[in-house]
């Protein structure tokens, strides 16, 4: 779906990166290498992405400790991602959302663990860096399993993941007595994915 949209498998692994490590710096060689890609489709890529607005670029001289490959004293380009794009959030969030619900069957493997009444993502996933957590899960499910899943989603992400599990009955008592922590995610930026607990 992300290829279709954004015009190449390349392009999408090179923004996931950018964009879920915003405040990172990658040269042409190391992107190369971490993400297993040509280095001529690397640059090309980064070339149209820093043309669109969503990346910028500077020059850096290497240092004789670089491992990228490039001669001591060499000036070459590194590239970062630019939060101030007008649709930095909007296509993070896409991406992000894209990765989770579609990429990876993040609900299919989260309902095949247990009994989820309500999923919701925060955070990392719709850039809300003022939440507390992640994931919001309310229901009965395999911890084990379940953290499992978190760990393998972190690699994917590259990024860790801080979640919260409740179970339908603790759930209900804090919703119940306006608990403070709860109602900081319900009422923050979200994105709702399983909802059988009748949130509005």
């Amino acid at each position: 779906m992300l290829e279709k949209l954004f015009g190449s498998k390349a392009r999408v692994k090179i923004l996931k990166l950018f964009l879920i490590h915003p405040a990172g710096k990658y040269y042409i060689r190391q992107l190369s290498r971490d993400l297993k890609l040509q280095l001529n489709s690397v640059r090309r890529e980064l070339e149209n992405l820093e043309n669109f607005g969503i990346l910028t670029s500077d020059a850096k001289a290497d240092t004789p400790d670089d491992k990228t490959g490039s001669a001591a004293g060499q000036e070459k380009k590194y590239y970062r991602a630019n939060p101030n794009f007008v649709l930095f959030d909007e296509i993070k969030a896409l991406i992000v959302k894209a990765q989770i619900l579609y990429e990876k069957d993040f609900v299919r493997k989260l309902q095949a663990i247990g009994k989820i009444k309500l999923l919701v993502l925060t955070g990392v996933f719709v850039n809300n860096q003022n939440s507390l957590i992640d994931i919001l899960l309310a229901g009965k499910v395999n911890k084990v399993k379940l953290v499992k899943l978190i760990r393998e989603l972190e690699v994917e992400l590259g990024k860790e993941i801080n979640f919260t599990v409740f179970t339908p009955q603790e759930f209900k008592y804090r919703r119940d007595i306006t608990d403070i922590f709860l109602y900081s995610i319900l009422e923050g930026k979200k994105l709702i994915v399983i909802n059988e607990v009748g949130l509005s």
